[in-house]
């Protein structure tokens, strides 16, 4: 599968969630929701992957996690705060750069309309 094809079925996944729990749960349930659903979907999800900083041949695990990474292709990065900040957008494309994935999709599930807060990230797709 391609990366638009998943990244059709992670967004419906991401609705079914939201209008079953709605906002104002910790990222830490969200993530563990839509990866049991991505699952579910037959996807090989993994959580809390680390992801190193490799500086002029100097590889540093200083820490930075991607949420969920789906199929090797696809970062998902989650929030439930009450409004994204700049920091949110450019943390994930950091993360794309570094790893090499060419999609990512940011979402905050703290909203009104979680239409509006699932923001697809591109790499040179």
């Amino acid at each position: 599968m391609i990366e638009n094809d998943i990244s059709y079925t992670i967004r419906g996944a991401i609705f079914k969630i939201y209008n079953a729990l709605g906002p104002g749960l910790l990222e830490s349930a969200y993530e563990a929701v839509l990866m049991h659903e991505l699952i579910k979907s037959g996807f090989k999800v993994q959580s809390q992957v680390s992801l190193p900083l490799i500086y002029d041949d100097l590889k540093l695990d200083v820490g930075y996690r991607i949420d969920l990474l789906v199929e090797n292709k696809i970062i998902i990065e989650i929030k439930s705060v009450e409004n994204l900040a700049e920091v949110h957008h450019k943390q994930i494309l950091t993360y794309l750069k570094l790893s090499g994935i060419k999609l990512g999709l940011l979402v905050n599930f703290n909203c009104h309309d979680i239409e509006k807060s699932i923001f697809r990230k591109v790499n040179g797709l």
